[in-house]
């Protein structure tokens, strides 16, 4: 789990990628708080149930900024179930998790660094992650992310989670992608 910043003090991503499947979700998170995770924890939650949100993310690895600085309020949910389980990196290691970072370069293709996101829906955000989640990469035999967690997961979870397969000939990763008419 990482953040990804647009412009200082504007909105900004949270990102959560599933290493088996190089699969990635994407969120608009309206400032780069504790309380913004939280929502939108709460939010997956909303749409999994808790038994799918623990069975889809048992262990989440992040580093250790201020927004992930309460872990216990992402564990467990409002009700006091437990959820998933927090992991931190250690200072300044942000190779323990490059495989996300990596994968930050797709959205960086879509939105370029210093872009901002203040004018970006969820939606916006999701149609870019699908693009994403569709490409094939070598690292999985030329399958793609979606393909590969379809298998790993379910096609259900997949559609819970607003994630859909962009046919080949369509996909789109450049600053195009989300220029409104």
């Amino acid at each position: 789990m990482d953040t990804v910043e647009g412009v200082k003090g504007g909105r900004v991503l949270l990102t959560l990628l599933f290493r088996s499947s190089r699969l990635m979700l994407a969120y608009i998170l309206y400032e780069k708080t504790q309380a913004e995770v939280l929502r939108t924890f709460n939010m997956i939650e909303q749409h999994l149930g808790n038994e799918l949100f623990e069975k889809t993310f048992p262990i989440i690895l992040t580093d250790n900024g201020s927004e992930f600085g309460n872990p216990l309020s992402l564990e467990f949910n409002p009700e006091g179930l437990g959820r998933t389980r927090i992991f931190y990196c250690n200072p300044r290691a942000s190779y323990q998790k490059g495989m996300i970072e990596k994968n930050h370069e797709f959205i960086r293709y879509v939105l370029p660094k210093g872009s901002s996101f203040n004018n970006l829906l969820q939606t916006d955000i999701d149609l870019m992650i699908n693009h994403i989640n569709s490409l094939a990469r070598e690292s999985l035999n030329w399958s793609s992310p979606y393909d590969v967690a379809k298998v790993l997961m379910g096609k259900e979870t997949l559609k819970k989670l607003n994630l859909v397969k962009i046919p080949t000939d369509e996909i789109q990763l450049n600053k195009k992608l989300l220029k409104k008419n």
